[in-house]
């Protein structure tokens, strides 16, 4: 629903959020969409009853179903620490802490000494740390939690930044802690100090709100802070985006390169506007180290899209881009194609065009793709193309891995790879003049990242969709009862990085498997039987006699509903919503299944 990206109308979506959340309802109903149910705790150190109100609609319009817990007035601290039966029962899947500056009970004051201040400091970060670390040991789930907006006035002015006894120095120095203990700890932070700072601090902290309502914040400024909250929540289930798609004339560059010739477009220092585009193509540019994979759609020749990309002047070139689609096809042929090539979903992408009318056919003719609207109206104004990007997060970043910053490569060598596969006739043959090398083997710490990585952003090759933080996954490796396996694939054109992961809990003499995934842009590498000939090995090794797999069907796994079956597990069970089991009894007279692939050669 476009009026829940920004920019959009606060008033609006405050005012008619019934009517919102009935329509994004209906809408899936109609297309059959399957929402993702989801649990979220929120524990609040101020009235939270609207901030629930508005995040549920932007959950709701990326296709999460939330069920909410919500918290006594300002009764966050005891929930976490003490417990309710009534949150016991609740087992979120995320909690979000909201708390505030109005939740700092001690400020430093004039008359204290540094130390004093010190002390003040370890006791509010000490306060917080210990109900983290409760909430962890009992849920084992993703927390977020606020750092500290600042406050509505300076009493030192300008010395508030930097004196000891200034309160926003105090606030700076516990955000950091608190982005300390993240960092090393898994906790998810949102970023109030910037919210607010980008909404303008004078009308976030209108104080009405506050001696009224025991709000935080304004009530306009709520949309705001809850999408950014939603950012977090879309990106802990998967819900990302993973790939730009770009025209060119007067998005990536000022003016028509097929009309006004590349030495006469607007790009480089010369001209202000022509900064303005440099600028948006640096932004663009390093999201490929973030891992989006970028691709260009533009009604054009080839060759003067080309020469456009290799002006003296542009940040991007041709190799920046995975594809680039040229021609005077209609753009939706083009993006489905881009799609089908990177074997990815349509909802992966974010298509960013100038035309109106380009994004309005994207948007009915190829549903799920994200469209923002970059122009108004059909006025032209590139310099809010950064900022409408990436206001509405659409590539969130909760963990990054070494595999990230290459994935635009293996993205490029997959497409080298699907241009050989068309010159053998045999299958086989192809695969085998890949020259794959697989490494199969335990969790390792230098993977955790990337392994929970995948768990969160696979969703298409993922059997019970259980997505992990990298706390879990480090228990799983430690824990004696699980067998774990992460695995690697590299052939002639680069190596892919960890693709695969399978992690199963042993009971008895059988293997309970709770996660089985893999990267789609490794999908007919027959890299899943090479994983399962390595998880009977290990199986066996621990006198294991039966492997037990679970399905939980999602609105994007499709893919892998009988993939039990195509390793030769005998389902056991089904139920009516289409969850299955699966059992395989193995023993030492397995013989490997895959044929091709060099195992931890």
């Amino acid at each position: 629903m476009q009026e829940l990206f920004y920019p959009y109308d606060s008033n609006l979506i405050l005012k008619k959020s019934k009517k919102l959340r009935r329509e994004l309802l209906e809408t899936a109903e109609k297309e059959g969409k399957k929402l993702l149910k989801k649990k979220v705790a929120v524990l609040g150190g101020s009235t939270t009853h609207d901030i629930i109100r508005i995040l549920d609609l932007f959950l709701l319009n990326e296709g999460i179903e939330a069920e909410f817990y919500e918290s006594e007035y300002s009764q966050y601290w005891e929930d976490a620490m003490f417990g309710t039966p009534e949150l016991d029962a609740f087992t979120p899947d995320v909690i979000f802490v909201h708390t505030t500056f109005k939740n700092i009970t001690e400020l430093p004051q004039i008359t204290d000494s540094v130390e004093e201040i010190k002390a003040k400091e370890d006791r509010l970060f000490d306060h917080f740390k210990v109900m983290w670390e409760s909430l962890k040991s009992k849920f084992s789930c993703p927390i977020i939690q606020n750092n500290f907006e600042y406050p509505a006035y300076r009493l030192l002015g300008n010395k508030e930044a930097y004196d000891h006894h200034g309160v926003i120095a105090f606030v700076n120095r516990i955000n950091i802690r608190f982005a300390d203990y993240a960092r090393d700890n898994g906790l998810l932070i949102n970023d109030i100090n910037y919210v607010a700072a980008s909404y303008g601090l004078d009308r976030w902290a209108d104080s009405f709100y506050w001696h009224m309502y025991k709000y935080a914040m304004s009530l306009q400024a709520i949309p705001d802070y809850t999408f950014n909250v939603s950012h977090i929540i879309k990106a802990v289930f998967g819900k990302n985006k993973k790939s730009l798609v770009l025209d060119l004339d007067n998005t990536l560059w000022g003016g028509i390169v097929g009309d006004d010739g590349p030495e006469n477009l607007e790009i480089g220092q010369e001209t202000s506007m022509g900064q303005v585009y440099s600028e948006f193509q640096n932004y663009v540019k390093a999201h490929k180290d973030l891992g989006v994979i970028l691709n260009v759609n533009s009604k054009n020749e080839m060759d003067n899209a080309l020469a456009g990309l290799n002006h003296p002047e542009g940040i991007l070139k041709p190799d920046d881009f995975i594809m680039i689609q040229a021609n005077w096809e209609p753009k939706s042929q083009n993006l489905n194609t881009i799609a089908d090539t990177l074997n990815l979903g349509v909802d992966s992408f974010v298509f960013v065009d100038d035309n109106p009318a380009e994004r309005e056919i994207i948007r009915q003719q190829i549903p799920g793709v994200a469209v923002p609207n970059i122009t108004e109206s059909g006025s032209l104004s590139p310099e809010k193309y950064i900022r409408i990007l990436d206001k509405n997060g659409y590539f969130e970043t909760i963990t990054i891995s070494e595999d990230d910053a290459k994935r635009n490569e293996m993205y490029k060598a997959n497409a080298l790879r699907k241009a050989q596969e068309t010159s053998f006739k045999d299958y086989n043959e192809f695969l085998l003049s890949l020259d794959m090398k697989g490494e199969i083997k335990a969790f390792d710490p230098l993977y955790y990242s990337r392994i929970a990585q995948l768990t969160n952003k696979s969703n298409q090759f993922n059997l019970t969709t259980l997505r992990c933080s990298m706390e879990e996954i480090e228990a799983m490796s430690s824990d004696d009862s699980y067998i774990t396996l992460y695995g690697k694939l590299s052939d002639k054109f680069g190596d892919n990085g960890v693709v695969s992961i399978v992690a199963g809990k042993a009971e008895g003499d059988t293997l309970h498997i709770r996660l089985w995934l893999m990267s789609c842009r490794v999908l007919k590498r027959d890299m899943e039987f090479a994983m399962k000939d390595e998880l009977v090995k290990a199986a066996l090794n621990k006198n294991i006699s039966k492997l037990k797999g679970y399905y939980y069907p999602t609105a994007k796994n499709g893919m892998v509903k009988n993939f039990f079956n195509t390793m030769g597990f005998d389902k056991i069970s089904e139920d009516a919503d289409g969850n299955t089991e699966w059992i395989l009894e193995i023993n030492s007279d397995y013989e490997n299944q895959n044929k091709v692939i060099k195992v931890n050669a």
